[in-house]
């Protein structure tokens, strides 16, 4: 089933600071996705170039393969914390779709806590090939691309979906603390209905669902 981020509540259940931090977040984590899908975009106008250069010109791209591998690390990871806090990665709900209240949030919690763990091994490791890279001057087979710029981004993506993390434990708790409140900055599970609903405002406006409901 799908999640999106919900947010609401009354004034003064409403964490403001947490609130503008997760705003600022969010512009920095679009930033990223579009970084991403303008990495994939151009590599799409690469390959055709790549194919119709070898077809009528017997010219291939120099260095294709090298730009294509050292690309891999932006689309692959630079959207990773926009999907993390539109709830876009794949989860296994049969457990927890059964689940409400406090008991919900505890479980989704642990879950992110146990994700924030493993994004912190992650990072210290992608650091360490990164530091390495920059130190021997490592770079691609062909035409010579330094490796360094593409082994940075994964630890940079990796930092930013840790940072959303942080945040989402912090939301779990908050709900953890009292279920009553309104879920804020934290994925939750919707009905059909609901997901139903969602991706008609992302296809046709939030005008085509409010007509309906008239």
């Amino acid at each position: 089933m799908n999640t999106s981020p919900q947010t609401g509540g009354s004034e003064s259940d409403r964490p403001t600071t947490y609130i503008r931090f997760d705003g600022w977040l969010g512009h920095v984590e679009n930033g990223f996705n579009m970084i991403a899908a303008f990495s994939i975009l151009s590599l799409m106008f690469l390959a055709v170039a790549q194919v119709l250069g070898r077809l009528f010109f017997n010219t291939p791209i120099p260095g294709f393969i090298d730009i294509t591998e050292q690309a891999m690390a932006i689309f692959a990871f630079a959207g990773v914390a926009y999907c993390q806090r539109v709830g876009g990665h794949i989860r296994m709900e049969i457990v927890l779709g059964k689940l409400r209240g406090r008991t919900l949030y505890i479980f989704e919690m642990i879950g992110v806590i146990v994700i924030a763990f493993t994004v912190a091994l992650l990072i210290w490791g992608s650091l360490y090939h990164f530091d390495r890279s920059w130190s021997i001057g490592d770079s691609t087979m062909d035409i010579r691309l330094p490796t360094w710029p593409s082994k940075l981004v994964i630890p940079v993506a990796l930092s930013l979906l840790f940072l959303r993390l942080l945040m989402q434990i912090y939301g779990y708790a908050r709900l953890v603390r009292n279920p009553d409140l309104e879920p804020v900055a934290v994925p939750v599970i919707e009905d059909v209905e609901k997901v139903a609903q969602h991706e008609i405002e992302e296809a046709f406006g939030d005008d085509a669902v409010a007509g309906d409901t008239k």
